[in-house]
């Protein structure tokens, strides 16, 4: 891994998910009642309880309205969650300076055009595989997992190895 990379990982403080795409496969399910639903990774999890032990904020920021990244949002302790917006750059804004996070501190990971704004302008910036061309160009690192199969976690564990915080299960146990 480049040292670049690793230097901008060692300074990240708060992480931005996108959720379709990213957290998910990027597959919306309707049931026949029209009701949406949503698979999402278990180790993708792990990754973001470990980030958060390591003292990281994480905040999703997506144009979903589905409940159920509410309540996956809940079962993770992941308490920045911005739902329902297409401009993601002023609420990312708000919640850095909320936060007292620099720009230069935030590492961003997200799968398409309306990501963009914030790839091009936080301090890492990820993407996956499927994105269109304009994000990988835009991103610091592409992941080898696919959204919603292992790229948050590999995201995640970029960041804490960068950090000298090597991912393991002591991470996970209450503090």
């Amino acid at each position: 891994m480049d040292a670049i990379l690793l230097k901008r990982a060692a300074a990240v403080r708060l992480l931005i998910c996108d959720v379709d795409g990213v957290l998910t496969d990027g597959r919306i399910y309707f049931n026949d009642d029209g009701v949406e639903s949503k698979a999402f990774f278990a180790t993708d999890g792990v990754g973001l309880k470990l980030l958060q032990r390591a003292g990281i904020e994480i905040a999703w920021i997506t144009g979903s309205r589905a409940p159920a990244v509410t309540h996956r949002a809940r079962a993770l302790g992941v308490k920045h969650v911005i739902m329902g917006v297409f401009d993601k750059l002023a609420p990312w804004r708000e919640l850095c300076a909320q936060l007292g996070i620099a720009p230069e501190a935030c590492a961003c990971i997200g799968d398409d055009l309306p990501d963009l704004p914030l790839l091009s302008v936080c301090g890492l910036a990820f993407t996956v595989p499927h994105a269109p061309e304009a994000l990988k160009q835009a991103a610091h690192y592409v992941t080898q997992k696919p959204g919603g199969g292992g790229a948050v976690r590999e995201v995640c564990d970029l960041i804490l190895t960068a950090q000298g915080k090597t991912p393991d299960v002591s991470m996970l146990r209450s503090a």
